[in-house]
């Protein structure tokens, strides 16, 4: 007989019949978990193709389609993540560290949608009611219209929300929520899975927009297994580093609009309040111009920011230097230092390497190369970038400076700004934005030679 494959990988979801510390399907470490199948079909049961089923409608691809209604929040960062506002029968994922603020962003989202007609519940498996209400006269919520609600039991959940009838649920969190046809603990892989798929299945059915809040892990990703973000629409996840009071709200997967879109908040004493400008709030700490300060002009989803890499390069007394990054792929950094070696003979062996970006801002485009490479260069050569000046543009592994996207919507944002010149690659179609002064560089040495004075 075939051994039953009890146990699953909560990384990649492969199967197998015994527990190991390492997954063989995706090498990831203490992945593997047991879990009982949801169901054991005997010898005498008949497969799903030897069974009758109901013809499901076919259409072409030329079916025109209109496009869902969407209802706004009145917070207009959380209505750009969505892409556009709140749909109908939709799923919403939301993740982020504890304590960044998830919990007291959904029970804003929850009033400002309760007072625009939306009936809301609000469900909280990890607080009690009264912990809500607390939160809520903190915010000034206490007269919202939302229907709150504690409970974990699933079916309990799923009965009150067949009951009521709301057009928005919010389940806080998945992993607290228990279904009594799955053996298994609370959180667990089966039971996450189980919660996530009845919920989801339950709003789609209902007409029902559901947001359920996710744990992550240790790693920075939503806990349980990866198949509960296939099944929603959209994946957004709550960012920014206690020591400051932004948070990013980023769009990873979104069926109804641009994925990697931003909100912006500032955490105050009342609450998360938005921020409309963003450039102007990273850079309002910005003093004079210091060596290893570098501005970039950046684009997230749809929206063009500025933010601040700080660059600190000092001796090292260890015989493997310190090369420390927040805020920006530590493998892109190596990659651009191997550059400035390799290519412009500029070598940082002996010294530790510091960036940072300023303001708890995450980024990830390979647009940010070459204002890390001028950092870089301005801390070792000590020498300041003028204060007016932003810097874009992507490196190669030959030293070439390639033209990045939206240049236009880049420059538009820096001169919006106060900024006068721009640091760019040379493309065959250069953005002209009147009040910027462009210098653009077809290499990494003709920049570093003209710029600094060193290859």
């Amino acid at each position: 007989m075939a051994k039953t494959l009890n146990f699953t990988c909560t990384a990649c979801g492969a199967a197998t019949s015994k527990w190991s510390g390492r997954c063989d399907a995706c090498g990831e470490w203490n992945t593997i978990v047991e879990e009982k199948p949801l169901s054991s079909a005997g010898p005498a049961k008949k497969s799903l193709g030897a069974m009758k089923g109901r013809s499901i409608p076919l259409t072409d691809l030329g079916t025109a389609e209109t496009p869902p209604p969407r209802t706004l929040s009145g917070m207009g960062e959380l209505d750009r993540v969505l892409g556009g506002g709140l749909v109908d029968a939709s799923a919403i994922l939301v993740g982020g560290d504890p304590g960044i603020g998830k919990s007291t962003l959904l029970l804003q989202a929850a009033a400002r949608f309760a007072q625009n007609g939306v009936k809301t519940v609000y469900i909280s498996g990890e607080e009690a009611s009264a912990q809500v209400r607390m939160r809520a006269q903190r915010l000034g919520l206490a007269n919202a219209p939302v229907l709150l609600g504690a409970e974990t039991n699933l079916r309990d959940i799923l009965t009150t929300l067949e009951t009521e009838k709301p057009r928005l649920a919010i389940i806080d969190s998945i992993q607290t929520m228990w279904a009594d046809n799955v053996d298994s603990a609370p959180g667990s892989v089966s039971q996450v899975r189980a919660a996530a798929h009845e919920l989801t299945t339950f709003a789609k059915r209902n007409d029902m927009a559901v947001i359920l809040v996710g744990h992550v892990t240790k790693e920075g990703q939503i806990a349980g297994p990866r198949v509960v973000e296939h099944m929603v629409d959209t994946v957004l996840y709550f960012e920014g580093e206690r020591g400051h009071q932004f948070r990013i709200l980023r769009s990873v997967k979104n069926r109804f609009g641009p994925a990697d879109e931003i909100g912006v908040f500032e955490m105050t004493g009342s609450g998360l309040s938005e921020v409309t400008n963003p450039s102007a709030l990273f850079l309002s700490e910005r003093g004079n111009p210091s060596p290893g300060s570098v501005v970039f002009s950046g684009i997230e989803g749809t929206r063009p920011v500025l933010v601040e890499f700080q660059a600190l390069v000092a001796p090292s007394s260890l015989s493997q230097p310190r090369r420390a990054v927040v805020g920006w792929d530590s493998a892109r950094l190596a990659m651009v230092l191997a550059v400035l070696e390799a290519r412009c003979g500029i070598s940082f062996a002996g010294l530790d390497v510091y960036l940072n970006v300023a303001g708890g801002m995450k980024l990830s485009e390979p647009a940010a190369d070459l204002a890390v490479a001028a950092a870089l260069l301005s801390a070792r050569e000590d020498s300041a970038l003028p204060a007016d000046t932003v810097v874009f543009g992507e490196i190669s592994l030959s030293g070439a400076l390639r033209p990045v996207g939206q240049a236009e919507n880049r420059l538009k944002e820096a001169e919006k700004l106060g900024f006068s010149n721009a640091i760019v690659p040379k493309g065959k179609k250069g953005a002209k934005i009147a009040g910027i002064s462009q210098r653009a560089y077809e290499d990494l040495t003709a920049f570093v030679g003209d710029v600094f004075g060193a290859g």
